[in-house]
Parts: C-alpha cells; sequence; structure tokens
C-alpha cells in the first residue's frame, strides 16, 4: 500500500509565496472595510506630512483571515517606510523585544502579530517604548545591577489581534489608532476573487466569482483558498475555465455547502443535534466527540456558526438553533428557537 503523501518544504513554500503575491499592496488594491480605509487614508496622509514623526501607534482588531497583516504592509509601503515583523508568541523575554526595538530604523513599522500572547511582564517593556521612545534595561544582577535607558528612534507599532478582549486596558489605550475590521459581504467577496484569478491568471466568469464568494465565509484568505482548489479541479475535470456549475461541483468535491461549512462544521452541528438531541452541551465535551480540541473549536469553527446562527451560547453549554437541524435535513424539536 502507498504512503498517504505530505506537503514538503517546498510545496508549502509555494503555497505560501502564492499567498504573498495576491495580497493587495496599496490602499486603493485593497477590496472592502471602506469605512476603515477612508480613516486610515487620512491618518496616513498626515502621518506623511510630518517628516519628523512616525504615525500613531495602531490596532488592528478582527477575525482570522480578513487583511489585518496585509493593511499593516499597506502601512509601510504607502508612508516608504521599513516593515519589521514579529508575534507574539515569538517574543518570550524582554531581551527579544529589546532586540528588535533598538534595531528599528527611524518610522519604522513594527508589526506585531496576535499581540494578546504577548505575556505580562514583556507588555510592560512596551509602555515606555511606545509612549516616550525609550526602553530600560537592566544590566547586571543584584546588588551590583543598574537600570540604562536606551533611547529610541520614532516607530509606529502596529499590533494584530484576533481576541481584543484578552488584551490589557493599560496595553490598548496606548493605540492611537485602533480599527476593527468586519466579515466581508459576498459581492465584496467576488471582486476579490476576480482580483486574485486575474493574477493567477485563471479565466473565471463573475458568475463562478460569486459562487466561490457565497461559500467563503465572508473570509478572503478562504476566498483565496478556494479559489485555488477550484482551479485544481477545473484544470483536471475541465478545460481550465471556471464557471457557475464548475465551481459549485469543485466546492461539493471539497465538501463545502452552499452556506460555506466545512466537514468538521457539519460534525459539530451533528453532534449537538444527534447525540446530545440540540444541546446545551459543553464545549470540553463537543470537542471530545469530534475529535478536535476545544480551542480550535472556539476560536475557528464556532465563530462563524454563530454568525450563521446555527448555534447558540448559553451558561450551561451549546445549543443548537431550529436553522442548524434544517441545515442538516433533520427535524427539529419544537423547543428549538429559530433563528432567520
Amino acid at each position: 500500500m502507498s504512503q498517504p503523501r505530505t506537503q514538503t518544504p517546498v510545496a508549502l513554500a509555494d503555497e505560501e509565496a502564492t499567498d504573498r503575491s495576491l495580497r493587495p499592496r496599496t490602499l486603493d488594491e485593497f477590496i472592502g472595510q471602506d469605512q476603515l480605509k477612508a480613516q486610515l487614508a487620512v491618518s496616513l496622509r498626515a502621518a506623511a506630512g510630518r517628516a519628523d514623526e512616525a504615525l500613531d501607534h495602531m490596532l488592528l482588531a478582527g477575525p482570522p483571515g480578513l487583511g489585518k497583516t496585509s493593511l499593516a504592509q499597506i502601512v509601510a509601503a504607502e508612508l516608504d517606510v521599513p516593515f519589521v515583523q514579529t508575534a507574539g508568541p515569538a517574543l518570550e523575554r524582554k531581551g527579544d523585544v529589546a532586540a528588535f526595538l533598538t534595531a528599528l530604523e527611524p518610522r519604522s513599522v513594527f508589526f506585531v502579530d496576535e499581540i494578546h500572547h504577548l505575556p505580562r511582564a514583556l507588555e510592560e517593556t512596551f509602555y515606555p517604548a511606545m509612549e516616550d521612545r525609550r526602553l530600560p534595561i537592566t544590566v547586571g544582577q543584584g546588588a551590583g545591577a543598574r537600570v540604562v535607558t536606551l533611547e529610541l528612534p520614532p516607530f509606529t507599532l502596529i499590533g494584530a489581534t484576533t481576541r481584543a478582549g484578552l488584551l490589557t486596558t493599560p496595553l490598548r489605550d496606548r493605540f492611537g489608532l485602533q480599527h476593527r475590521l468586519e466579515p466581508y459581504q459576498p459581492a465584496e467577496l467576488a471582486r476579490i476573487v476576480l482580483r486574485s484569478a486575474q493574477i493567477l491568471a485563471v479565466d473565471i466568469s463573475p458568475a463562478g466569482a460569486e459562487a466561490i464568494a457565497a461559500r467563503a465565509r465572508g473570509t478572503p484568505r478562504v476566498a483565496n483558498r478556494l479559489l485555488r482548489r477550484v482551479r485544481d479541479f477545473a484544470e483536471v475535470h475541465a478545460d481550465g475555465s471556471i464557471d457557475d456549475h464548475i465551481a459549485s461541483d469543485a466546492l461539493e468535491l471539497l465538501e463545502v455547502d452552499h452556506e460555506g461549512l466545512e466537514r468538521l462544521d457539519r460534525e459539530i452541528l451533528c453532534a449537538i443535534c444527534d447525540k446530545f438531541s440540540g444541546g446545551p452541551v459543553g464545549l470540553s465535551t463537543l470537542a471530545a466527540c469530534v475529535g478536535e480540541e476545544a480551542d480550535t473549536i472556539e476560536d475557528v469553527y464556532e465563530p462563524y456558526l454563530l454568525v450563521r446562527g446555527l448555534i447558540k451560547r448559553t451558561p450551561r453549554g451549546r445549543t443548537a438553533t431550529a436553522r442548524a437541524w434544517t441545515h442538516l435535513g433533520l427535524r427539529p424539536p419544537p423547543a428549538a428557537t429559530a433563528l432567520f
């Protein structure tokens, strides 16, 4: 029996390179989030006119895949300043923070993804750096230890978070600009799919783009991922061009239904409806039933099920709505609450 094929480092690198090629590079190329873009354009224009100051520190919040990293890169590109990137989980010691901050060039954009994962002790290191552009460093140990303060150049810290509620108030209040990205409408996602298809040299009809956008869970990252998989299907089972029929057939093969639910989404709903009669069921119990980590269910799958009105959170656990029963082709019990 042949062994299952796994993605090699080269294949993963190619996939990441493709993702980067699809990112918008200017504010005009960025589709959607119109109100945020209008506000950001004013801030960028004002900052560009002040050569001795950096743009205010910025916090970008919202679900994964909506374009927080792309916006941070666009800010640096629009201001024509260096872009330095890291992630909250990668910063473990004060020395890690100091290494980044002391190496920054004037007016650089320092992007920290998943900033809510910063250890509390490291947050305090950022306070004087953000407010006064100073970095206190303790040299030596014990009675002979002394504090040396390093001067930092003007810089912009851009923090991205999927869970803004986990940020402490002192850190959150130090961001002069705070923006929240919202899920995209299908029409916006269709425009993103058409743009990405043009970059990838894929022949796709507007109806094909709309079919992909309708199942993309309101997320550009998901839309681009589905486009690449539909492209593969079209090249194998058709002439490489994508219309609404090819897109629908490909997405059915990928087990992405008309609501954008994937296999594990439906397993979660089936567990609540079938095994627990609609709930309530605790998160840890639900995770054990579907063989997935509780954090993954809560952070990745549950938000979309809530947005679609398929489940509810209650003090006793998760319950299925009448819409969930209908989606699974089951007859809801009289006690189920309809959410349409």
